[in-house]
């Protein structure tokens, strides 16, 4: 067969040789008939015992995980498993059956469609992602509702078979509960037609450390199950039925690849210090409290970005001050006195508490969203504040504020936060007096007026993936300008010398918690321009550390000042990748 190219985006890097397996696209599958009224609570009861099936299947694999299994796996099943029991899934296809008169495959379908409407409403991108666990939910369901076979059977039946085969999995999309039935087997890597860097199957696969790529839009119909594929993720790319040239070519690369993985191991106990001997402190960012278990596992030496949102997703109700108590100060125990920065509530225009209420705004990422959404909410700023405060006697708590935009918002964090502390007081509930406050500089008003925001607050931690974004006027998810998004553009680079220059005028510390920071081809460069302080996923520790090792502050000095003076984008590439590959 004639060899081709797809190319899509790289979630997680490495190399992966195997054969293709198709997972089934049930929502493909569905139908829409009407049924005679005398079969109507037949269907709904289809419909009830399908519900139960899937719920009785996520928990059987929940149960079955082992104990070195990744905490976002466990996270990921508990989300889909509080999605089933929602009555937005459970019970309102029940309703639209009985209305409609349809079949429950197209009822459930109909209701999905309606939620994902909602979700795609929402500005912050890793929550508009977990429309995602929605349509998984629904593609479990209506798998069961056309009687196919679970995909743990047909994995069995597959690795008997081809026993030392490594399968690499293409689908439309991955769920993580499908995921994890998989990684009992053989398996190299994921490929999928949907998806992006925020979501759940991108965050599974990076703490699995697998090969992956999402957005190829059409893989799953241009490959044919069984079919040799090699996938590239250091670049975004799948090679179909490739000629023995190039299989011998990315096989030789594999091994390469394989090795370095092996030789990373080596430096987790390092400490990350620069040749010329300066200190690089390396921190991961976490979304629940099990993640610190991946934390201790990468050699990060402390959390530097907490996100809070995870507690708050997927509920009806607030979670209250206890609730979130409990959380944070299970994380700041967890880390034994290592600094944990706790993201405070950074949730969308038109993510309300009451998930019921929908805001309509034209263009959500300039909406009510983060420190706005929590000023205009002050009750439930007040309750994290609160909880915060009572969790960081357990541990070396650091309270970062999103979105920053002006000084005034920042003045009122503070009121509300003293307010917060007073109440401690005097209900005589212990907690840091002096717990560190920061701000997150990711609007280019706060770049540009970074110097004010330093001067009152105790530290600066810059959110580059918007920042990027407000900076170039790009919606990163949206695939016709997704190309045009680029952390090397100048005036980002710009914005963030602004920034590190005026925490260092102030003898404040700055750090970047975004993509930006976990991407090793960016390292040398961030020091260079005077950064001290890098937070990112936990599996990217490691590829960013060996950067850091290899790295000599005043070549990189030079270098950064070299790229800064540059205003052309395609100058600025080729002179980066070139001190890449310099000390």
């Amino acid at each position: 067969m004639t060899s081709f190219s797809i190319h899509g985006v790289s979630v997680c890097g490495g190399i992966a040789i195997g054969h293709a397996h198709l997972v089934s696209n049930a929502l493909l599958e569905v139908v829409h008939y009407q049924l005679p009224q005398h079969l109507i609570e037949n269907e709904v009861k289809r419909f009830s015992d399908a519900v139960a099936t899937v719920k009785v299947d996520l928990e059987h694999i929940n149960a079955s995980l082992r104990k070195n299994v990744p905490a976002e796996i466990s996270a990921f099943i508990g989300t889909h498993l509080m999605m089933l029991a929602d009555k937005s899934l459970s019970e309102v296809p029940k309703e639209i059956i009985r209305n409609e008169q349809c079949n429950a495959e197209w009822a459930v379908k109909l209701q999905m469609d309606d939620i994902v409407e909602q979700f795609e409403q929402i500005e912050d991108d890793y929550l508009r992602e977990r429309k995602q666990d929605v349509i998984q939910v629904v593609e479990r369901i209506i798998k069961v509702l056309l009687g196919h076979q679970s995909q743990l059977a047909l994995e069995q039946q597959f690795s008997a078979s081809h026993e030392e085969r490594k399968l690499i999995l293409v689908a439309h999309d991955i769920s993580p509960a499908d995921a994890i039935q998989f990684k009992q087997h053989q398996f190299a890597a994921f490929i999928t037609d949907v998806g992006g860097v925020t979501s759940h199957t991108a965050i599974l696969a990076r703490s699995l450390n697998v090969p992956s790529i999402v957005a190829l839009q059409r893989a799953r119909d241009l490959i044919n199950d069984g079919e040799l594929i090699i996938v590239d993720g250091h670049v975004g790319v799948v090679v179909v039925s490739p000629s023995q040239e190039v299989l011998a070519e990315y096989r030789l690369r594999q091994e390469q690849w394989e090795l370095e993985q092996q030789k990373l191991q080596l430096i987790k106990s390092t400490k990350a210090v620069t040749i010329d001997g300066t200190a690089i402190e390396l921190h991961a960012n976490i979304e629940v409290p099990e993640d610190v278990a991946a934390v201790e596992a990468s050699g990060a030496t402390g959390v530097g970005l907490y996100r809070t949102e995870f507690l708050f997703m997927n509920r009806r109700d607030m979670p209250n001050e206890d609730e979130q108590f409990v959380a944070y100060k299970a994380v700041a125990k967890a880390m034994k006195g290592a600094a944990v920065t706790i993201r405070t509530l950074d949730l969308g225009a038109d993510k309300h508490m009451n998930p019921d209420t929908v805001v309509n705004c034209l263009n959500p990422a300039l909406g009510l969203r983060a420190i706005r959404l929590c000023l205009a909410e002050p009750h439930i700023f007040m309750t994290q504040l609160r909880a915060l405060l009572r969790a960081s006697h357990y541990g070396n708590i650091k309270i970062l504020v999103p979105m920053l935009c002006t000084l005034s918002e920042l003045r009122q964090v503070k009121t509300m936060l003293e307010r917060a502390k007073s109440s401690l007081r005097k209900e005589n509930i212990p907690f840091d007096e002096h717990i560190a406050l920061g701000g997150m500089i990711e609007i280019p008003a706060a770049a540009i007026n970074a110097e004010a925001f330093a001067n009152e607050l105790d530290f600066l931690s810059i959110g580059t993936n918007d920042l990027i974004q407000y900076t170039l006027a790009i919606d990163r998810t949206d695939d016709s300008v997704a190309h045009l998004y680029n952390p090397l553009h100048p005036s980002v680079l710009k914005l963030i010398a602004m920034t590190i220059k005026a925490g260092a005028k102030l003898g404040k510390s700055v750090s970047v918690c975004g993509e930006m920071a976990g991407d090793a081809k960016f390292t040398r460069l961030l020091i260079g321009m005077g950064l001290r302080h890098l937070s990112m996923h936990p599996s990217h520790i490691l590829s960013v550390k060996q950067q850091v090792l290899h790295s000599q502050i005043s070549h990189l000095s030079q270098h950064a000042r070299k790229v800064l003076g540059l205003s052309d984008l395609e100058k600025i590439e080729p002179l980066v990748a070139k001190f890449n590959q310099g000390g």
